[in-house]
């Protein structure tokens, strides 16, 4: 078939030209991946406008401003609301009122400065795309030259000396942000002071039974029982109440009174009842485990042992120091306490200061 024949039932104007069929043979064959080059560039309306510019330059320090506002809220909220406050947040229900306003007032701090960010970079910093070839690894004098050209041409496309509002602003946000997490060492205090040595047996309080609630009476206490016991006015649902119970808890055991070893614990004590802190003086674990015999009761967490019968000394294990006694007596027919304990109870921290 002839070359007319073969375009004979093509329309002339979509047949390409002898000299395009060449050319692109020409370039398949030389590039098989021909790069197709960038499209043309389109300038934003901040690049010619300059009242649009200023009105992303506001937008971003608006940005930055709320986050710095959030900041100081993050901050009023951790120290001004009460760690037990509950409120009610539709559709969350009953929460925590103190984690509500740190994660919100948080979560918009930081939102706004990367909202800002974004919208500096999307509008107002250079979005010309550069092309370049690729270089060796190593850096030559030419190629620090040329990153230190480019750093001062990214710094003035950037605006950051010329758009003082924006710089300013962000400066405060990202300088006021930390903060948040500065504030959030106050858990780590305040210092304990005195807390730790004192509980809350005074003289006239009165040993309640720690699974009933009733005041304890002599005869409530039987020879070769073990009683657990807690200050009267402490009740289970308080919020304070691990805190506390932690450093009140105590045992009572009663022993016959010839069987007591230790001049101190028999004085202390009513009618061969004594009371002991039920706090391992190794690392604070409660003590539960009682056997009559001997009179002596076991720490389940490293095994510490104590003789009830001779002033809670230690007889085996890890702990450093026999358990605190309560001085107690029998006022209206209830057991009460003399005073607080002589020393502190739990872990033998206090021996080091």
């Amino acid at each position: 078939m002839s070359e007319t024949g073969r375009h004979a039932d093509v329309p002339e104007e979509i047949l390409p030209s002898e000299r395009e069929t060449a050319h692109e043979a020409a370039v398949t064959k030389a590039d098989p991946f021909a790069d197709p080059g960038l499209p043309p560039h389109e300038h934003r309306a901040q690049d010619i406008d300059e009242r649009a510019a200023k009105r992303s330059e506001r937008t971003v320090a608006l940005l930055f401003l709320v986050s710095m506002i959030a900041t100081v809220g993050f901050i009023a909220a951790y120290v001004a609301i009460p760690i037990e406050k509950i409120v009610y947040i539709f559709p969350l229900g009953h929460i925590s009122g103190l984690n509500f306003a740190l994660g919100l007032t948080l979560g918009v701090a930081l939102f706004c400065i990367g909202a800002g960010a974004v919208h500096w970079a999307r509008t107002l910093m250079s979005d010309v795309e550069v092309a370049d070839d690729r270089h060796p690894i190593e850096a030559t004098p030419e190629v620090k030259a040329k990153v230190m050209a480019d750093f001062r041409e990214g710094a003035a496309e950037s605006q950051f000396g010329r758009r003082k509002l924006i710089r300013n602003t962000m400066f405060g946000a990202l300088a006021l942000v930390p903060l948040s997490g500065v504030v959030l060492l106050r858990d780590l205090g305040p210092l304990p002071e005195r807390k730790l040595r004192t509980t809350s047996w005074k003289k006239g309080v009165r040993l309640v039974n720690q699974s009933t609630n009733q005041p304890l009476r002599p005869e409530d206490i039987a020879v070769g029982s073990l009683t657990f016991a807690k200050p009267e006015g402490l009740a289970d649902d308080d919020h304070d109440f691990n805190n506390k119970i932690a450093k009140d808890s105590l045992m009572l055991v009663r022993i016959e009174p010839r069987n007591i070893k230790d001049k101190r614990e028999l004085e202390w004590s009513h009618e061969g009842i004594v009371a002991y802190s039920k706090i391992c003086t190794h690392v604070g674990c409660p003590i539960s485990l009682y056997e009559q015999q001997t009179h002596h009761v076991l720490c389940p967490c490293h095994q510490s042992t104590f003789d009830l019968a001779d002033g809670g000394r230690v007889i085996f294990g890890p702990a450093g120091h026999a358990l605190p006694q309560l001085n107690i007596t029998v006022k209206d027919g209830y057991l009460e306490a003399v005073s607080d304990f002589e020393e502190p109870v739990g872990p033998s921290f206090w021996e080091r200061g």
